[in-house]
């Protein structure tokens, strides 16, 4: 019963600013907006307050900021929240885009030799930390991407496919996403 994990991948950034719930994590102003929200819950589907929600992912152009540090604002697409008693989480990011990792080098020759396309589905990155609880790395996917079903890390679950729907107001796109953590 609890939320499945997925790759942590190469992109992650230690100490992320600490946002206040509900702020704007796309520094660039770039990509369709995207409201995320949820609560972190144990296995008995109890908030768990306390709970850290690290999140990161690339911008509308399909590279993370640390990829390109002279010309995304630090810390784009990034930030860490607290839940409160209620467990709650949410912020305001940009609806994910697919992007190929880079296939440069020998990743890129392997996957030439094996025939595939280097790309990942668009997808969010969280890190999911809490005390008492195992950690959470995963994603949440964009259901309505063409590379799901051959991502190009294996990364994708059916169970973090989640549903993207149209919302009204300044954010055009609304997503809800629980996490589920196990005690240690």
């Amino acid at each position: 019963g609890a939320t499945e994990n997925s790759v942590f991948g190469p992109f992650h950034v230690a100490d992320a600013p600490i946002r206040e719930m509900g702020a704007n994590i796309s520094l660039d102003g770039k990509g369709e907006p995207c409201l995320y929200q949820g609560r972190v819950l144990d296995l008995n589907g109890q908030p768990i307050e306390g709970a850290t929600v690290d999140v990161w992912s690339d911008n509308a152009d399909g590279y993370y900021d640390v990829q390109q540090p002279d010309i995304q604002p630090r810390f784009n697409n990034r930030g860490r929240f607290t839940t409160g008693a209620d467990g709650a989480y949410s912020f305001v990011g940009i609806k994910p885009v697919s992007y190929p990792i880079p296939d440069d080098g020998p990743v890129g020759k392997m996957l030439a030799a094996l025939g595939r396309h280097p790309n990942r589905p668009g997808h969010l990155h969280f890190l999911v930390t809490a005390p008492g609880h195992q950690k959470i790395v995963t994603h949440i996917f964009d259901g309505e991407d063409e590379w799901l079903s051959s991502d190009a890390v294996f990364g994708v679950k059916e169970s973090l496919i989640a549903p993207f729907e149209r919302a009204d107001g300044d954010t055009p796109w609304r997503v809800a996403c629980d996490f589920v953590m196990v005690a240690t």
